[in-house]
């Protein structure tokens, strides 16, 4: 069932899948499935779900980001691997990091990475904290996150991360544009700007937009703060 929404989505939207991807995107689901069972993952586990909530959703950037060859991508509080696995999946040119604070998802993206035979970068980590490391501040060129902070908070946990002509991609629902308007006074204060906004409608009739900024100019040394400021005061 996987694999047939997949193919059928993939067909429609004009992105290749081959039955390579087709394999490892059934395997992913077998494995998030299985470890699920003893540790807290998703909510969500029919496979019908898995494919349309978590696949489809995660590489639907893909159609509206034209993601550049070879680039260096950081998936910012990934959880069980959304959207970073599925895009390395669909791209396996990208140099991809998947960051989280919770050591137990990267013990379960470690094992979906050797499965897979995919090569990625592991961060336990909190985001605010290795955003002021120099190793991995404005080292990427893009950094993606699904995670459900409001888009200011999140725009500060993220665009440090970005290189200087880098884009921060945010997921988000049916409201992006009205997050996007909100955002407005961090965006400036990280250097940042508005660069396209896309909404498209999954299989399942949910509403995803997908926000992307371009940074304009180096982060300012004072950002990203400490997580409790961030979450009292945001940009």
């Amino acid at each position: 069932m996987i694999t047939e929404i997949l193919t059928d989505w993939c067909a429609e939207h004009h992105l290749s899948l081959s039955d390579t991807q087709k394999a490892a995107f059934q395997t992913y689901a077998d494995l998030l499935i299985e470890w699920n069972q003893k540790m807290n993952l998703t909510a969500i586990t029919d496979p019908k779900e898995i494919a349309v909530k978590h696949f489809i959703d995660s590489i639907s950037i893909l159609t509206c980001v034209n993601l550049k060859e070879n680039a260096s991508l950081i998936d910012i509080g990934t959880g069980a691997g959304f959207p970073g696995i599925p895009l390395k999946i669909m791209r396996p040119d990208l140099r991809l990091t998947l960051l989280d604070s919770l050591n137990k998802r990267l013990v379960f993206l470690e094992e979906v990475c050797r499965t897979l035979s995919i090569e990625a970068e592991l961060l336990h980590a909190r985001a605010e904290e290795y955003g002021q490391k120099p190793a991995y501040r404005e080292q990427y060129d893009y950094a993606v996150s699904r995670a459900v902070a409001n888009l200011p908070s999140l725009c500060e946990y993220c665009i440090p991360y970005i290189k200087v002509g880098g884009h921060f991609i945010a997921m988000k629902g049916p409201d992006g544009e009205t997050e996007r308007q909100a955002a407005a006074q961090a965006l400036h204060l990280l250097n940042s700007r508005s660069d396209s906004v896309n909404s498209l409608t999954l299989p399942d009739s949910s509403i995803r937009t997908i926000l992307c900024f371009e940074k304009t100019a180096p982060t300012p040394s004072r950002y990203p703060r400490r997580g409790v400021k961030i979450a009292k005061s945001p940009l």
